[in-house]
């Protein structure tokens, strides 16, 4: 019997609700011939990074289900996650990943989103009557870090703004006009880098100027005000400087007090010191006796 294929792409939600909420690049190639029902699902869904994500192989009910497998292909590795309804489970990916019930709808759970979940996903469910096969490209969204800060650079002031490690880029804005430039850094894990510098107008106060930065991550924009790096320490070191002075000019000071004492001292005592005398038990003697000895030859 001859077979007749058709092949129907479909870019919107189908009638049984294959596309789950969310997803994007969607489309559906369903074949039907005389053979079982087979669909495929190609779409795309992003997570939010540190969230619990769940991929649906499909919306039929476990109960329906002969068997669902993933195939998880990953930047650094390859796994397999599988169950059936005769109890042969498998799961190779050893990181928390495993295939969950809900009000007995299968689906994949994906614990603490990371960069290193990014992947291809596949998978395959079959059903009495036909299967379904969905290949899902998973992505992350990651707020990135920002920081602001000013800079002196030939007698001017350059503001400085960057968003660090994002997904998807950060826009970079600032509160007012001037000439500015952006730049921006690929990682190899996906995350990107972006910043923003502003040459800040003479006319503007840099107490009144901000970075103003929005992600998807966020529901609302983010403003920043750039300061100068160090500021309090620059703002301190003058009074650093006149305590060391004093400090240093004090222990000068007390070190030739000290001097000057020690030498008074050895002056003082070498003032005070008794005359030396002869020794007077040695002398006495002789003269009484020399005196004796002349008194009788007289």
């Amino acid at each position: 019997m001859h077979k007749l294929w058709i092949y129907v792409v479909i870019f919107l939600l189908s009638e049984e609700g294959l596309l789950t909420q969310g997803t994007t690049n969607s489309n559906i190639i369903v074949n039907t011939t005389t053979s079982p029902l087979k669909v495929y699902v190609n779409r795309k869904e992003v997570f939010n990074l540190g969230s619990d994500a769940r991929l649906i192989c499909s919306n039929r009910t476990q109960t329906k289900a002969i068997f669902v497998i993933w195939d998880i292909e990953l930047k650094h590795k390859t796994c397999k996650i599988s169950f059936s309804n005769e109890g042969q489970n498998i799961n190779t990916c050893d990181d928390g990943k495993s295939i969950q019930n809900s009000t007995d709808q299968s689906f994949l759970h994906i614990p603490n989103f990371s960069a290193s979940d990014v992947g291809a996903y596949r998978c395959e469910s079959a059903y009495t009557g036909g299967n379904e096969n969905y290949k899902i490209a998973v992505g992350v969204t990651a707020p990135p870090a920002v920081s602001a800060w000013l800079e002196r650079r030939d007698k001017k002031i350059v503001a400085v703004c960057r968003a660090e490690r994002g997904n998807p880029a950060a826009n970079i804005s600032w509160s007012v006009i001037g000439n500015h430039s952006v730049t921006q850094q690929n990682d190899r894990d996906g995350f990107v880098t972006v910043k923003s510098e502003l040459e800040v107008p003479e006319y503007i106060d840099p107490e009144n100027l901000t970075c103003i930065v929005q992600h998807q991550f966020w529901k609302r924009e983010k403003t920043f005000i750039p300061k100068f790096r160090g500021l309090q320490i620059l703002c301190f070191l003058p009074i650093f400087g006149i305590i060391f002075i004093l400090v240093a000019g004090f222990s000068i000071y007390a070190l030739k007090k000290v001097i000057l004492l020690r030498q008074c001292q050895q002056t003082d005592t070498s003032s005070k010191s008794p005359p030396q005398t002869e020794d007077v038990e040695e002398v006495e003697p002789y003269a009484s006796y020399v005196q004796r000895v002349n008194s009788i030859y007289n």
